[in-house]
């Protein structure tokens, strides 16, 4: 999961990691199954594959299919929970039109768009901010040289 980027600079593992952090603080905090939401949040997106590049033999378009290949690779690595495999199929509601059958899921699932969110926005502030401090410079050379 490190060798994948998921969103910008960050790795598919460090997404997945700080879903689970999240996911963790709020069903613990709520009395929920943190266990079961922790362990589906780190392995919601383990498809293990670079999803930018279009892959012949992949059907279907990343945000509706990798749900089910993330949940067949852990099912081959883990020995999960039916709500585990619910939570990490479904992740990705409502793109997926199926509704998760647990709270722990929609949390994961409002969690894992907080993240994406986070991660694009911190990328994307830091880009236009570099964008304008040249657009400032340019400006503040022009007055420069007319004032000589």
């Amino acid at each position: 999961m490190k060798k994948y980027r998921q969103h910008y600079e960050t790795t598919c593992f460090e997404h997945c990691y700080m879903a689970a952090y999240y996911c963790y603080l709020i069903c613990k905090k709520y009395h929920l199954d943190y266990r079961s939401a922790t362990r589906a949040a780190m392995l919601h997106d383990l498809f293990l594959y670079d999803w930018r590049v279009r892959q012949p033999d992949r059907k279907g378009l990343h945000a509706f299919t990798h749900g089910k290949e993330a949940c067949k690779n852990a099912c081959q690595l883990f020995d999960l929970s039916e709500k585990e495999k619910d939570i990490i199929i479904k992740h990705m509601w409502p793109v997926t039109i199926e509704f998760p059958k647990s709270i722990e899921g929609f949390i994961l699932t409002l969690v894992d768009k907080y993240c994406a969110l986070s991660e694009s926005f911190d990328v994307v502030k830091s880009r236009l901010f570099q964008k304008q401090a040249f657009r400032y410079a340019y400006v503040f050379l022009s007055l420069f040289i007319i004032r000589i």
